[in-house]
């Protein structure tokens, strides 16, 4: 996160605070910061003028240092998850969800082969596939697992977005061509809704009758709305009721109307995306140019924060947007707006304590995840690196331990994670 230097008065003094954590003093010339009063020996008033300099800049620099000693600092679990059975090897991570259980929920897109020992391909036959839907606990285990191509009607041609809501009904999305539905299941996979359809129609923010390659999932239990980022064809957040699918809202970039959300030609040939192969969409960003004023495809995430608003993942846009409830616009952060092509911000989680001070920002360009506060949007601390490879989705569990999932599918980067697609990262003690 990118900010511009912010100032703090210091006994008369001001110190100015950088992106390191450095201060840098101004207001007073350099003569005297050499000597106390601009030429000869050290004098009396120098002397003290000096002392209480450095006992500002001391105070200062330690209540820095305590405001980020508060920030969530994280260490890998390389036992986390265990072996999985039958020689399967997981697929790109669609999707990632901690329940109410603290089970950790994986929405893979199965790969059509094991791996054996010595590191052999053997082609599975589709019913001999790791399931779509891996769900684990905390130790790493595997305690339930369905779901997959062909497990009912409308599943997604590629799993994109998953939610387990408060009565542990699991959603998911998908982002292929065609894919323009959520789907709703009980815990153990029994179908209860959809909301949508898979069609080829074309893109149209306008039609809250289906939706368009949805990214993201949340669902507010309490008020009985499911929010979408919607998605790698639209761009959009659309609400509907999560009992019966009924559309109640929704907005664009900057909180604008449904129907001044731009509709852009799609792409065609080799600029389209196609099943297995993602194309970005229309120009890409450009460092230094004025923010965008619509969402940039995909809109990758959407989160409630426990103080009411809505977080939203404009990833190639390099940023987050927050809104009300009902769509109002607030605020945005604008996160290493240096970072081109696929962008800085694709999943976005609270941090663990009850005030939810930081944001940690997984980035699957800059292979990291970021630490931001929540106030302000500013860059506190990062972690991951050497592990994190196209980090695609995160949760945490009640105690504040990280849980990612990545698409790097079966490219294995160079580092300590040997290319394992979902990993967690265990919460130091303060």
């Amino acid at each position: 996160m990118r900010q511009s230097p912010v100032p703090s008065q210091c006994d008369g003094f001001v110190a100015t605070q950088h992106m390191a954590g450095q201060y840098l003093l101004t207001g007073l010339p350099a003569n005297l910061l050499a000597n106390g009063h601009g030429g000869g020996d050290m004098t009396f008033f120098g002397a003290r003028r000096l002392a209480l300099l450095a006992n500002s800049l001391s105070l200062l620099l330690l209540a820095a240092s305590a405001a980020h000693a508060d920030s969530p600092h994280y260490v890998n679990d390389s036992s986390w998850p265990k072996p999985f059975a039958h020689h399967w090897v997981m697929g790109q991570i669609g999707g990632l969800a901690v329940d109410g259980h603290d089970r950790i929920w994986v929405l893979q897109r199965a790969l059509p082969y094991a791996v054996d020992e010595q590191g052999k391909k053997h082609n599975l036959a589709p019913a001999s596939r790791m399931p779509a839907i891996m769900v684990f606990d905390t130790h790493g285990n595997v305690v339930k697992s369905w779901g997959g191509q062909g497990y009912v009607r409308d599943w997604p041609k590629s799993e994109h977005a998953l939610w387990v809501d408060a009565q542990d009904n699991v959603w998911i999305g998908g982002n292929a061509p065609g894919d323009r539905q959520v789907l709703k299941f009980t815990a153990d996979g029994r179908q209860l809704l959809e909301i949508g359809r898979p069609t080829n129609a074309a893109r149209n923010n306008a039609d809250t009758s289906m939706l368009g390659e949805p990214a993201g999932i949340e669902v507010d239990s309490a008020a009985r709305e499911v929010y979408v980022s919607d998605g790698y064809l639209n761009s959009r957040v659309v609400v509907y009721d999560s009992d019966t699918g009924k559309f109640k809202r929704g907005w664009g970039a900057y909180g604008i109307a449904l129907d001044a959300i731009a509709n852009p030609p799609e792409p065609t040939a080799a600029a389209a995306s196609t099943l297995g192969h993602y194309v970005r969409e229309g120009p890409d960003y450009v460092p230094g140019e004025a923010p965008e004023k619509q969402f940039r495809t995909p809109v990758h995430c959407v989160h409630l924060s426990a103080d009411g608003y809505v977080y939203v993942c404009d990833r190639r846009n390099d940023r987050i947007q927050v809104f009300t409830r009902q769509g109002k616009f607030v605020r945005e952060f604008l996160v290493h707006r240096e970072t081109k092509g696929n962008g800085s911000v694709w999943t976005l989680s609270f941090s663990h304590d009850r005030q939810q001070q930081y944001l940690i920002i997984g980035d699957g360009v800059n292979q990291r995840a970021w630490v931001l506060r929540r106030q302000d949007g500013a860059e506190v601390s990062s972690f991951g690196q050497g592990y994190l490879f196209y980090v695609h989705q995160a949760a945490l569990d009640s105690k504040g331990n990280y849980y990612t999932g990545d698409v790097g599918g079966t490219e294995i980067p160079r580092g300590p994670s040997n290319g394992k697609p979902i990993q967690k990262f265990v919460l130091q003690p303060r």
